[in-house]
């Protein structure tokens, strides 16, 4: 049952492939399944010692308008540890860097079409990247906003639609959990995917 029986490649891209799956059904049948495969992503919820988190405001063409994201990239570095990913996302987006990263959640964003996983991490401990060592940013990121916003305030930026990026919903909420219990019973960083 659920067994693959044949699979067709539609598209392969440096970011997602698609393909059709010919997948085995309870009853016997064969029933295709379009799956969109994806590298996945590293997204930081990176809170300061004021209770401020950092926000990207970001043009995301798919969807034809900004966006409030938490800092994010691609786990497209093959052998990059992913907080170690994380923390290059954090300092290429933000110009910050941190002296303690958790793990606060993973998260299939859309597993009735996709495999894409992506890891939230809480950064905390943060501190400024002297302006002649940042990363310059282009395409999309070259008009990056970045702002330090009072969590709370960011809570409500989900609740009133602000914010609607899955993964920035889930970092947010998953972050102020973690503030709210004292940080206690936090994965470690590396703790392993679940695939």
């Amino acid at each position: 049952m659920y067994e693959v029986v044949d699979s067709i490649v539609r598209f392969t891209g440096r970011v997602f492939g698609v393909r059709t799956d010919s997948v085995t059904m309870p009853d016997g049948s064969v029933a295709p399944r379009d799956v969109v495969s994806h590298v996945g992503a590293v997204v930081v919820a990176a809170l300061d010692d004021r209770d401020h988190v950092v926000l990207v405001r970001q043009y995301r063409h798919p969807v034809g308008r900004y966006l409030w994201e938490l800092p994010a990239g691609l786990m497209d570095v093959s052998g990059e540890d992913l907080a170690t990913a994380a923390l290059r996302e954090l300092a290429e987006e933000a110009d910050l860097t941190a002296g303690r990263v958790d793990l606060l959640v993973d998260l299939h964003t859309s597993p009735g079409f996709s495999n894409e996983l992506v890891r939230v991490f809480l950064a905390r401990d943060l501190a400024e990247i002297p302006e002649a060592d940042r990363h310059v940013r282009g395409d999309e990121e070259a008009d990056m906003q970045v702002a330090r916003v009072p969590l709370d305030e960011a809570l409500a930026m989900v609740a009133d639609g602000r914010i609607s990026n899955a993964a920035a919903v889930a970092g947010l909420l998953a972050a102020a959990r973690a503030r709210d219990t004292g940080f206690q019973g936090l994965r470690p960083a590396d703790a392993p995917l679940p695939r």
